[in-house]
């Protein structure tokens, strides 16, 4: 899931950049936003993963004693 996010983000910040550079600022803003919180989602889902695995592996460790 995280892939889709950063995909999703660098599309949003290209997008941006073609609507800056036309002086479309206000599209350029939205999709630049978009870009913003697409990239805090694969943060997000990273974090979530590597939470799950440090808690699988903890489990992992007390299984073992």
């Amino acid at each position: 899931m995280k892939t889709v996010w950063l995909i999703a983000a660098a599309v949003s910040g290209v997008v941006a950049l073609y609507y800056a550079f036309r002086g479309n600022y206000e599209n350029a803003f939205v999709a630049a936003a978009l870009g913003g919180v697409a990239w805090i989602l694969s943060y997000r889902a990273q974090l979530k993963q590597k939470l799950k695995d440090d808690d699988e592996e903890e489990t992992a460790d007390i299984d073992d004693d």
